[in-house]
């Protein structure tokens, strides 16, 4: 009897461990992370590490820049995408990865200067598309998150 409780103890444990082991992150439709709301730089670094290809060091590199930009920003993952304020609940800036794309919101975006160049159905949403050829223009990311984190926020 001794024998067949420590074998189903030992199987008991087995499947508990095998529980804690995080599963990879689905894809969504055009390759964008499915991860759980959270607020912190946590869940927005496991969004990074989970987008595919290309798009993973155009995460890192926006992230980065973002944190250099704005200090103490703060970050959450809500609707699958990161989310970048200045103020608990209050956003300036997310991305999305896209088949071919990774989509950049800047939420008070036409309020910047330059306008960065892609248009929203919503009047004062601007849209920066970076695909996987092009040369990221740092500074001008940078001088678009600086004013962005500047302009009050949405409520999201």
């Amino acid at each position: 009897m001794v024998k067949a409780t420590s074998t189903k103890s030992a199987k008991v444990a087995k499947k508990a461990t095998a529980k804690r082991v995080p599963a990879k992150p689905t894809l969504l439709s055009g390759g964008n992370p499915q991860i759980a709301k959270g607020y912190g730089d946590a869940p927005v670094q496991a969004y990074i590490a989970a987008m595919p290809g290309w798009k993973r060091d155009v995460g890192r590199r926006l992230d980065a820049l973002i944190a250099r930009t704005v200090p103490g920003v703060r970050k959450a993952v809500k609707w699958n995408s990161p989310f970048y304020g200045v103020e608990d609940q209050v956003w300036f800036l997310s991305f999305h990865c896209f088949t071919k794309y990774v989509k950049v919101a800047f939420f008070r975006g036409a309020q910047l200067a330059p306008i960065p160049p892609g248009a929203s159905k919503q009047k004062h949403v601007r849209y920066l598309d970076i695909h996987e050829d092009d040369q990221l223009d740092e500074a001008q990311v940078a001088a678009w998150v600086k004013q962005a984190a500047a302009l009050p926020g949405e409520r999201m």
